[in-house]
């Protein structure tokens, strides 16, 4: 599909779906990566200042704050800063202690999420999530952290796709080239934690090719991520 008709596809889907639940605009997170701008974009010419852009930062990178700053100021997005530090350090706390990096970091988008749902539920707002199909197809998101959204305007994009619709919207191409990053951790990227590169991702999930020993683990990845691309389980009895 042309990219320029697949931006305007992508508008009127998120004006049908927010209008109809009677909702009045969107929010999402900033986090200064390339799928989260791109989304800014996309709200911003769906429901013009009924938006709000929110950087959350969780002991996140300043590079991340200066990338997210400059796309709201481009596209004039209504933005505001949060800072979950101290929210995270006193959950912390009151939890026991764990040598699990996983479990620590995973807390970090589960603290975005409610955020994002405050001021959702405040405005009247549905939360538009960031997430694309790369990322889905592997589980690569939080559980009810990033994953915790109403839509998610990117999910039948891979990466490649996403890079097309952010130099179509002029979306700044050091942004758009940076190492995608979740920012778990210092210096956590999404290629590294995977294990495998987005353009071999691609490549699989629109062709089927791929490496034996990389669609093994695409597969293998899928496979046991199905539940969070699912509703909770009930039994059938």
């Amino acid at each position: 599909m042309n990219t320029e008709v697949l931006a305007s596809k992508l508008v009127d889907w998120l004006k049908e779906k927010v209008y109809s639940a009677g909702a009045t605009g969107a929010v999402f997170g900033m986090s200064g990566g390339i799928d989260s701008a791109v989304v800014a974009v996309l709200c911003k010419k769906a429901f013009g200042q009924n938006i709000l852009g929110l950087f959350l930062p969780c002991y996140s990178s300043k590079k991340d704050e200066e990338d997210a700053i400059r796309v709201a100021q481009k596209f004039q997005i209504p933005f505001k800063k949060i800072s979950l530090d101290p929210v995270y350090d006193t959950f912390m706390t009151i939890l026991d202690p764990t040598e699990n990096k996983t479990a620590k970091a995973n807390i970090k988008p589960r603290l975005r999420m409610i955020t994002l749902y405050y001021y959702a539920a405040s405005k009247n707002y549905l939360v538009v999530g960031t997430g694309n199909k790369s990322e889905l197809t592997v589980g690569y998101f939080t559980k009810y952290g990033d994953g915790g959204v109403d839509l998610l305007p990117l999910g039948n994009l891979v990466k490649s796709q996403v890079r097309d619709l952010a130099r179509f919207f002029e979306i700044p191409e050091d942004i758009i080239e940076k190492p995608p990053t979740a920012g778990l951790w210092e210096g956590q990227t999404d290629e590294g934690e995977m294990g495998i590169s987005y353009k071999e991702l691609d490549t699989y999930i629109l062709t089927g090719e791929a490496l034996p020993h990389i669609k093994e683990k695409i597969e293998n990845m899928n496979k046991k991520s199905e539940h969070k691309r699912s509703l909770p389980l009930i039994p059938p009895f």
